[in-house]
């Protein structure tokens, strides 16, 4: 009931009330009465999942062959999988699709066994390479953590982000950020393996910070890189405000997925659009099996699929 700063609200809040068995509100814009309670009872109105994000998106649709590599190495937790996975699997099973679970030992002789290739390749960053060299050319493939860039953050941000690996040098300082606070293993991915690659890249004494949890400092004026994980322990809002406390410093900001994709094709061969548009993408490609194509993000293999989410405005 609203304009309740006009006229007493109560005779009729209680006739509706007796007559109707309803709880009515009193509103009034003017001095904000019952706003508050009015919020409160939208949110409690609207349907279970209201507004949620699928992790897997347009990629899939009802009936579709996903294969999911999860390597199971020393990094991974014994007895369980990570969060990201598990999300992702019940994502698959919400969508209606068939879920193939490997690891990249395995993904060849699961690839035998189906009929036809996996509409999806879903696989952790530090097996990319790997899995793209065994994916058939009819499969999308995409990994953990770029789905998780734009389930949890902004795809297009950490894309731009990315760009920066070309201006680092060894007197560079790279802000690691890892959302959880486990005690380091021997391949971990934040605390350990991006690191390695960056130290081998541009030098031993590349000066990087690592913090985790709750953990991001307050003046990010002084890096020239972020690497943010996937964020599965934060909620997307959270993520998000990281993301712009960083655009607003003026720092590049980037994840786990899309940095590890960048920073490993980087340095290889390859051709720009003038020159396909010149040659030919056949003579082009032509015994080259690790040519890059830049097709406008500039970070993406020479195939038909691309380690893309369906949130990407530049895809």
């Amino acid at each position: 009931m609203n304009k309740s700063d006009l006229r007493d609200p109560k005779p009729l809040m209680e006739h509706i009330q007796k007559d109707l068995s309803l709880s009515p509100i009193a509103v009034s814009a003017i001095d904000r009465t019952g706003i508050p309670a009015l919020l409160a009872e939208l949110t409690r109105a609207l349907p279970e999942g209201y507004g949620a994000q699928s992790i897997t998106g347009r990629l899939v649709k009802e009936g579709d062959v996903v294969m999911l590599v999860m390597p199971q190495d020393s990094e991974a937790p014994k007895g369980r999988l990570i969060l990201p996975q598990v999300q992702t699997i019940r994502d698959l099973l919400d969508n209606r699709c068939i879920s193939i679970n490997v690891t990249p030992e395995t993904m060849e002789g699961a690839l035998a066994a189906l009929k036809t290739p996996p509409q999806l390749i879903i696989t952790d960053s530090q097996a990319f390479r790997v899995v793209y060299e065994k994916a058939p050319k009819e499969s999308k493939l995409t990994s953990f953590s770029v789905l998780f860039a734009a389930y949890k953050g902004d795809l297009d941000a950490y894309v731009r982000g990315a760009q920066a690996v070309e201006q680092l040098n060894e007197h560079s300082h790279v802000l690691i950020a890892e959302a959880c606070t486990h005690a380091p293993l021997s391949e971990d991915i934040g605390r350990v393996k991006i690191p390695n690659l960056l130290r081998k890249k541009y030098g031993k004494n590349m000066d990087i910070q690592i913090v985790s949890g709750a953990d991001f400092p307050e003046d990010l004026s002084s890096y020239d890189l972020i690497v943010h994980c996937g964020g599965c322990m934060f909620n997307r809002k959270y993520l998000l405000s990281r993301i712009a406390r960083a655009e607003d410093a003026q720092v590049p900001i980037t994840n786990y997925g899309v940095f590890t994709c960048k920073a490993k094709w980087y340095s290889r061969p390859y051709h720009t659009v003038n020159s396909i548009q010149q040659e030919g993408i056949p003579k082009v490609m032509k015994g080259r099996k690790d040519t890059l194509v830049f097709l406008n993000l500039n970070i993406f293999p020479n195939r038909k699929r691309m380690p893309l989410s369906y949130e990407s405005k530049n895809s």
